[in-house]
Order: C-alpha cells, then structure tokens, then sequence
C-alpha cells in the first residue's frame, strides 16, 4: 500500500435517508399541528429534531477519519485534530450488546480517546484498522 490519505465518513445512503426523514418529519410536523393534533405535532417535531441533528453532524464533519504518513486526523463539531502517529494508539473493541457483537474503533492519544463505529466511518472498523495500520508501516 502507497502512503497516499485515506478518509471516512458516514456512507452517503446514510446521509440522504436522514435529510428524507427529517424533510418529511418536518411536513408531518406542519400538518398535524395545522390540523389540531398538539401531541403528533409534538411526536413529529420530536423526530424531525433528532432526525435533523444527526443529519447535520454528519453532513458537518465530512470526512470523519483521515489519515495519511503523517498521521490521523479527526474532525469535531469543534474542529478537527492531528494526531502524529508516535503518540496515539489504534485499537479494536468489541462489545456485545443485546445479543450482537459490536466492534467499535478507537485511537487514543496523551489525553484524548476517540471511538469510531461502523455509522461513523461508513465501513467496518476492521477494515480501517487496517489501511491505518499500513499508513503507519509505510
């Protein structure tokens, strides 16, 4: 493998589907109200809220992950930051959790502990492990 940046992101499908959802959530939101039902108002605007805030954090911090020879870089709703390779630390944990194994990335460095799912990267944690593992190498 060539050092040249690999990134990741929420998989596009994704994002679409949550600004479908939260535009018709939306629409449902109008129409109940206007048509006199305060409490399916309040359930749509519920879901047009959350639907909405997870559409926008991932449309905000695209790409989620990147990486390249000279080391990893994170992107926040605060920003993004540059974590040199000599002092972070990239491991895999699983977790089971209501019946399922869940594997989750995390790269921690001094003070800081990120964790990536499969949401957040748009691919298998495995999978970015090991392009990261072979940016390191080379």
């Amino acid at each position: 493998m060539d050092n040249s940046p690999a990134s990741w992101a929420p998989a596009p499908a994704v994002l679409a589907v949550a600004w479908l959802i939260t535009a018709l959530a939306s629409v449902g939101t109008i129409t109940t109200a206007v048509g006199g039902d305060p409490r399916g108002a309040i359930l749509f605007g519920l879901v047009t809220l959350v639907a909405g805030a997870f559409a926008l954090h991932s449309t905000l911090v695209r790409p989620r992950l990147s990486a390249d020879s000279r080391g990893i870089r994170a992107k926040t709703l605060t920003g993004s930051v540059l974590l040199p390779w000599g002092i972070t630390r990239v491991r895999l944990r699983t977790t089971r959790r209501l019946g399922r194994d869940g594997v989750t990335l995390e790269i921690e460095a001094e003070d800081r502990l990120l964790v990536f799912g499969r949401m957040d990267l748009g691919e298998d944690p495995r999978d970015v492990l090991d392009v990261l593992s072979a940016l390191r190498a080379g």
